[in-house]
């Protein structure tokens, strides 16, 4: 038996950059941007992406108690895509109404199903899991349409419970949302291993309340300990 199994009778899982991605994130805004007689490098693109992703995400100062909804998670994303305009220098040549609509456009596109893809030890993964007797969930900070994605990727049937944050007005890193995972499962922490790809969200937070997690490393620039890929978990 895997180690990180040992004693587990389930796993829980985030979703974005743990199980699926948009690969084409920057070919789909160079293009969006083309459209509209607005002409970026991918490299530029992808260089504003990583800087407001690390500013306004991944070192966004929270304790998951704030207000959490469509329409706040609407705002949060709509406002990360107007600060990657910004970055690129849309303003210098359009108005500004015309950044706030276009990042809510933005918020539509990255949100929709066809834009993602599951990364290539996923459908594998959870298969050899739910064969070997282990019940699987979701517990992740998503839009209201992640189940949407989730049934378009072929894999909403493998996982019971699905918490979305935009569905439970409750979202990580505040333990409560792991604490509502445990009850509609009618499992205690000690039974879950939960897996995730950020510091504070996946990791800090699940052991909060003596939930078991890894870091899945899924890009090159992540750093710490965890495995880089769900076939580590078999």
């Amino acid at each position: 038996m895997n180690l990180l199994l040992h004693g587990v009778k389930a796993g829980l899982f985030d979703a974005g950059d743990t199980l699926l991605a948009i690969p084409g994130a920057r070919e789909i805004l160079q293009r969006y941007l083309a459209e509209r007689e607005l002409h970026r490098e991918q490299d530029r693109i992808g260089a504003q992406f990583e800087e407001s992703f690390r500013k306004l995400y991944y070192e966004k100062p929270s304790d998951g108690t704030e207000l959490c909804s469509p329409e706040s998670d609407r705002l949060f994303w709509a406002g990360l895509y107007a600060h990657v305009l910004y970055g690129l220098g849309v303003h210098d040549e359009r108005e500004e109404d015309a950044i706030h609509r276009w990042s809510h456009e933005l918020y539509d596109l990255y949100t929709s199903p066809e834009q993602y893809e599951l990364f290539d030890d996923v459908a594998e993964s959870l298969e050899r899991l739910k064969r070997s007797g282990y019940r699987l969930g979701i517990v992740s900070n998503f839009a209201p349409t992640l189940r949407t994605i989730l049934l378009h990727k072929g894999i909403l049937h493998y996982f019971d419970p699905v918490i979305v944050s935009t569905e439970v007005g409750l979202e990580k890193p505040n333990p409560a949302i792991f604490r509502l995972a445990l009850e509609q499962a009618k499992l205690a922490p000690e039974d879950a291993l939960y897996i995730g790809d950020h510091d504070k969200n996946d990791i800090w937070a699940p052991n909060q309340i003596g939930i078991r997690a890894v870091k899945i490393k899924r890009y090159a620039h992540m750093t710490g300990d965890g495995i880089t890929s769900l076939r580590e978990l078999w």
